[in-house]
């Protein structure tokens, strides 16, 4: 009798957790494990604005799928573009380009997010996020050549538009990028003894009337205090209307000369959830507290592409997209299968959050864990023990302390390491938003498929 096949698609928080707690709890020759992965590594996502920022190295933040005392898993490298949960079979387009079709009795969909963008003219072709490790170093290199070329230049226009920066976003991306990123260029401009410091000038904009809420109005006074001391302007209540390649407009009516827009205004579950027909909530899969998806056999959802039920707040509720959700949710979804492949009852999923923690560079810092607000130093110490004891291995554990220590005792480096090329990058670009299959497309490649096995 065959091996059931379980496929697990996405190598973020949830799914790395998931494969891992797979690998530890399978018998021999119980199963076998795929892994749907465009990258060979597990991305620690909310690092990423201190990559951009220089503090720590692409490589600190990228832990290798491959560090494993009890490696078993098969990895597909490639992305999955469609899905036939009633054929199961799952597409999948490898980092060649070629199409493949990958079978199976169980799958695991933790895909991820992406970027959630707005109909408004020119942001796709002009703005810049920061939600993937290719982006923070196209960033990072980026606002490090509008220095080199503002220096250089003898165009007051010019530099105006190069050394103004925006962010659009008041969340913890948003907040964390502006910070990181303004700490950068005030400590680089040192060493650009041609420019005025107080020419360049850093926008954090928002259409929310408060920046990040989830803090509570205290610690969030005190994180929107820290961000208009350093210089940077923030308006909320504010969004973009236009996005230019030298200019931006605001919807107040402002009109900013600017070559340096980062989109980070949330994030919406991955285009995988459109690709077959399943009843969602806000984008997000409808799934049980197990993590099952109802009317699919052998389908699982977790992390940001599922609406899980927090069943500790009650009133229907959902599992905010964070950390500590997806990787919890990985190691009770993992659970879950073994049951099912024992034919054993299913276990809720249940947590209560520990809290949030938000680095904004230097010795600032707001944290709130288990309820009790931080700021300063404290909340830094919190907030950079919380991601570094998070890291899944010690070499990655390694590398980031190493990171952290050096950056102190030396300081920010600004050289721009040629990830910037000729032509700017888009959004799609980065995070591959158009590769998706509608459902028709789906069922097109599954009955060809079909076809071909007859």
């Amino acid at each position: 009798m065959a091996r059931p096949r379980i496929l697990v698609v996405g190598a973020g928080f949830a799914g790395v957790e998931c494969v891992r707690r797979l690998e530890r709890g399978l018998r021999p020759g119980e199963a076998d494990i795929a892994l749907v992965a465009p990258f060979s590594y597990q991305l620690y996502l909310p690092l990423l604005p201190q990559v951009a920022s220089g503090v720590l190295t692409p490589q600190s933040v990228a832990v290798s799928l491959r560090r494993s005392s009890r490696h078993r898993t098969r990895i597909i490298p490639g992305g999955a573009i469609g899905l036939d949960p009633k054929a199961k079979v799952c597409v999948i387009r490898k980092i060649t380009d070629e199409v493949v079709y990958e079978p199976y009795d169980y799958v695991v969909l933790s895909p991820g997010s992406v970027t959630r963008t707005f109909d408004i003219p020119g942001l796709l072709d002009n703005a810049r996020g920061m939600k993937t490790l290719a982006e923070a170093a196209y960033v990072r290199d980026h606002v490090i050549a509008q220095l080199d070329l503002a220096d250089a230049s003898n165009d007051e226009e010019e530099r105006a538009s190069r050394l103004q920066f925006v962010v659009v976003g008041g969340g913890y991306a948003g907040t964390e990028t502006a910070a990181c990123l303004q700490r950068l260029t005030s400590n680089a401009v040192r060493h650009y003894p041609r420019l005025d410091p107080k020419l360049i000038k850093w926008h954090l904009i928002d259409i929310a009337p408060k920046l990040m809420p989830e803090l509570g109005d205290k610690l969030g006074e005190s994180a929107l205090k820290v961000l208009r001391d350093r210089g940077i302007e923030v308006s909320l209540g504010v969004s973009v209307a236009e996005a230019g390649p030298d200019k931006v407009t605001f919807t107040d009516g402002r009109v900013l000369p600017c070559r340096t827009l980062i989109w980070t205004a949330g994030v919406t579950a991955s285009p995988l959830v459109t690709t077959f027909d399943a009843e969602t909530v806000r984008g997000r899969l409808a799934v049980t507290p197990e993590m099952t998806l109802p009317g699919y056999d052998g389908v699982f959802a977790l992390g940001d592409v599922a609406a899980v039920p927090d069943l500790v707040k009650g009133d229907g509720a959902v599992c905010p997209p964070t950390a500590q959700h997806a990787m919890r949710q990985g190691r009770r979804l993992a659970d879950n299968l073994l049951a099912t492949l024992r034919h054993q009852p299913l276990r809720p999923y249940v947590h209560k959050d520990l809290g949030l923690v938000v680095d904004l560079g230097g010795r600032d810092a707001v944290s709130k864990p288990l309820g009790i607000e931080m700021h300063g130093i404290t909340a830094q110490a919190v907030a950079r023990g919380y991601h570094w004891s998070a890291l899944r291995t010690n070499v990655a554990k390694a590398r980031v302390m190493t990171n952290w220590l050096i950056n102190a005792a030396a300081g920010d480096d600004f050289v721009r390491t040629g990830f910037q090329s000729r032509k700017p990058a888009t959004l799609r670009d980065f995070e591959y938003t158009d590769s998706y299959l509608t459902p028709e497309q789906v069922r097109e490649h599954t009955a060809s498929l079909n076809a071909r096995m007859k």
